[in-house]
Order: C-alpha cells, then structure tokens, then sequence
C-alpha cells in the first residue's frame, strides 16, 4: 500500500456526493418522519463508514491505474457500479420523489441508492489490495444498506 494522492478517489466521490448534495433540496415525502426512527447502531456505522472511506479513498495511490492488468477489470466494475449509481439518481430525479422511489432498486439489485456505492467501494479495494478500505466499507455497508432496507420494510 502506498501513501499518496487518488485520482480514482477523487472521482469516486464526486460522483457520490454530487447527487447527495442535490438529493437535500429533493428529497422524498416524509423522509424525516423515517430518519426520525433509524437504529442508533446502524446509523453509527454508517458514519464511521462514510468518514473512513471518504479518507481512504483518497490517501492511496494503489486505486490509481497501474498500467493494464487483469486487475483493472475490478477496477472497471466498481466504474460500472458508480456509473449505474448514476442512473439509479437520475430516475429518481425524474420520478414522484416518493419514499418508494428512494428505496427502489435496479436491474435487480436492492436499495440500489445504498448498495452500489457500497459495492463499488469494496471493488475499488479489491483493486487496490487495500484491506483497510475494504473493512471501511464492510463497515458502511453494514450501516448504510442496513438503514436503507429498515426503511424500505417501512413504507412496503
């Protein structure tokens, strides 16, 4: 593991926060009413998670590309997660903006608002041979996919 400035983190979290940050000022009929009621444990997670990745990402060269490997297809899914984290964002722009929305899935994955990033964090560690970024996002996942499925139980 090699210390130093990430690129491939950098655009990582663009593409996280960019839609975070416009979802505050769209968010879904009585999401606060849900927020209200997140398990304290979870939420915790979450946070951890979310710091911990958001340095990690950034402060290892390794995610950075390496030349052409097979490695670089890892790489390449956790794009490809990111890029349908992107589309997930859009349809719900697009959409009633309703709890349902939020918490909807695609192309058959789960609370996809909450697992791809997810995902694409542990592929971006596999890629990366970073164990410590890896546990990071076990760690939000555990809290952030766990939230999301607490509040899609809530309004099926």
């Amino acid at each position: 593991m090699n210390f130093g400035f990430s690129y491939v983190g950098l655009v990582f979290l663009v593409m996280l926060f960019v839609p975070n940050i416009i979802w505050t000022k769209n968010l879904p009929k009585d999401y606060e009413e849900h927020a209200r009621r997140e398990n304290k444990v979870l939420l915790a997670f979450e946070r951890v998670g979310e710091v911990a990745v958001s340095c990690l990402v950034l402060i290892f060269s390794d995610f950075n590309v390496q030349g052409y490997s097979a490695w670089l297809l890892w790489l390449g899914a956790a794009l490809l997660c990111m890029v349908l984290y992107e589309i997930y964002w859009i349809r719900y722009f697009r959409s009633g903006k309703t709890m349902k929305d939020f918490y909807s899935g695609i192309l058959g994955i789960p609370v996809a608002g909450a697992t791809l990033p997810v995902v694409s964090v542990l592929l971006i560690a596999v890629y990366g041979k970073n164990p410590f970024l890896f546990a990071a996002g076990i760690i939000l996942g555990i809290g952030h996919i766990g939230i999301h499925l607490q509040h899609r139980r809530e309004v099926q």
